[in-house]
């Protein structure tokens, strides 16, 4: 498997106000693989997703990908892990203002080893003739395809999203979900995928259902839809 996940466990508060988030959480995932997270609100979807991509710490348990285990790593090799292996794709967009579409993307570009063609790259995401604009230039669906593009321009392992599409409406976010599958289907990146939105699920390999921080189904999609079919 590419991405094990054994026993993870996360608390925040303490004392009385304690509260046991994820309580035990064991996954595993292959290469390429389109995983999404389904669950209530506060479920521990997304803090699974941040302990995943480094973002926040567990208790206890471990993460492995590619035999790099998450729980021996110092804080210069955690930034390595990120760098090498992640993207990130939020409902925000936190694209930097004063710099056009081509410069954001290529913020991330500087952050790999083996990036992407830039220019190739805009073609995929519809952005190319928009590559000279400022952020505040563009629709909210132009500016979360330009915070795709900083995420894969990168050519990273694992793509985490955490509910990319919440802040748009039903067209954009069928363009959105329908550029990510193009991305997973066309560089290969394993996505991640937390949404509150239950018809996603129809485009995954993988569904993982979450409920009280713990897995209470994990079944892979037998009937497996693009995403221009899906319809909520």
């Amino acid at each position: 498997m590419f991405i094990e996940i054994h026993g993870i466990k996360k608390a925040f508060g303490q004392g009385d106000s304690r509260v046991e988030v994820l309580k035990g959480i064991d996954l595993s995932l292959r290469k390429g693989e389109f995983c999404v997270l389904l669950g209530p609100s506060g479920s521990g979807k997304s803090t699974l997703l941040n302990i995943i991509g480094g973002i926040d710490s567990a208790d206890s348990g471990d993460i492995c990908i590619s035999g790099e285990h998450r729980s021996t790593m110092k804080e210069k090799q955690l930034t390595r892990y990120r760098r090498k292996h992640l993207g990130y794709i939020f409902q925000m967009y936190n694209l930097i203002p004063n710099l056009t579409v081509r410069e954001n993307i290529e913020v991330g570009a500087y952050l790999s080893d083996k990036p992407l063609n830039v220019d190739e790259l805009l073609k995929t995401l519809g952005l190319y003739p928009h590559r000279d604009k400022l952020p505040n230039q563009l629709s909210g669906g132009q500016q979360q395809r330009c915070s795709i593009g900083r995420a894969i321009v990168k050519n990273p392992d694992i793509l985490l999203c955490d509910e990319p599409t919440g802040a748009l409406d039903y067209n954009t976010s069928k363009e959105i979900l329908k550029l990510i599958e193009t991305v997973n289907q066309k560089y290969g990146n394993t996505v991640i995928m937390v949404t509150h939105n239950g018809e996603i699920r129809h485009m995954a390999d993988r569904v993982v259902r979450l409920r009280d921080g713990m897995i209470r189904d994990n079944s892979l999609n037998t009937n497996k839809l693009p995403a221009e079919a899906l319809e909520w």
